[in-house]
């Protein structure tokens, strides 16, 4: 349910010229929070929330699972210093940038089964 909600509101990934502006498009993209001698990073408040509710629920997934490599993402983050919600911010930037890569590279592939000068074998 989770990746057929996520083709229809993304719709062609092609749309996007960079990975960073598809993690805008979703509200991954972090936002600098400057506070005296401190710079930190905020998840954006625009951008789709359904996608960005989509890579929440696939990043804690990922967390959960003690052999998934977001599970190791996730720890090598915490492991720098990085609090808990600042490592599912990475993550979840980086699911965005994982998904912009797949989408685009499904969409250069071929499709024998939609190529209409084929019958169809029944």
């Amino acid at each position: 349910m989770l990746a057929a909600l996520l083709i229809a509101r993304v719709g062609r990934a092609s749309r996007f010229p960079t990975s960073a502006a598809f993690a805008n498009y979703t509200g991954t993209a972090p936002v600098e929070i400057a506070s005296a001698d401190k710079a930190r990073h905020r998840l954006s408040r625009s951008g789709d929330r359904q996608l960005n509710s989509v890579l929440h629920t696939i990043a804690v997934v990922q967390i959960r699972m003690p052999n998934s490599p977001g599970h190791a993402y996730y720890q090598r983050k915490a492991s720098e210093g990085k609090t808990s919600k600042e490592a599912k911010r990475c993550l979840k930037r980086r699911l965005a940038d994982h998904i912009w890569k797949v989408m685009l590279a499904d969409e250069r592939t071929p499709n024998p089964r939609l190529d209409k000068t084929q019958r169809h074998p029944l």
